[in-house]
């Protein structure tokens, strides 16, 4: 959820095209209402509310200075590359896909590979460029791995 309020920040900051980000208002709505659900079951409705100040706080807080929002947009790429490297030594270590899936993996990698000629298109911005070409080869990393692994059928 922080890495889609800052890359959204990011691109209303920089005043890129509404069509360059427009999915990212609807991710976080998402996310938000699945992060209200999980404190809603598990009893703790009461933290919504620092939630909802820290992110606040942290939309404003983001654009006080550029440098804030540029290192904010690296260190997202940063920790977005982290995620899928830990998915990657999961991998490795069990040396089993079991459930996860490889068309879900390889969509991420065609969502990127599609943000990176968009980017190149409309705003051709070193550092979001930079972040989808290191997750576009992250995502078929994993993909590759997921497929190496799989578990085939035997037929008698």
């Amino acid at each position: 959820l922080f890495s889609f309020l800052v890359f959204l920040r990011y691109q209303i900051y920089y005043d890129y095209p509404l069509q360059t980000y427009l999915e990212y208002p609807i991710i976080i709505a998402q996310d938000v209402i699945l992060l209200l659900f999980i404190l809603r079951f598990n009893g703790n409705m009461k933290q919504a509310l620092f939630y909802a100040v820290t992110f606040w706080g942290g939309w404003y807080m983001l654009t006080l200075r550029k440098w804030i929002i540029d290192l904010a947009m690296n260190l997202c790429t940063f920790i977005s590359a982290a995620s899928k490297l830990a998915q990657l030594r999961c991998l490795w270590q069990t040396k089993d896909s079991g459930q996860v899936s490889a068309l879900t993996w390889s969509m991420s990698a065609y969502t990127c590979a599609t943000r990176i000629f968009t980017t190149v298109m409309t705003t051709n911005d070193l550092a979001v460029l930079i972040r989808f070409i290191t997750m576009l080869i992250l995502n078929i990393w994993v993909t590759a791995t997921i497929l190496h692994y799989r578990k085939t059928k035997k037929t008698d």
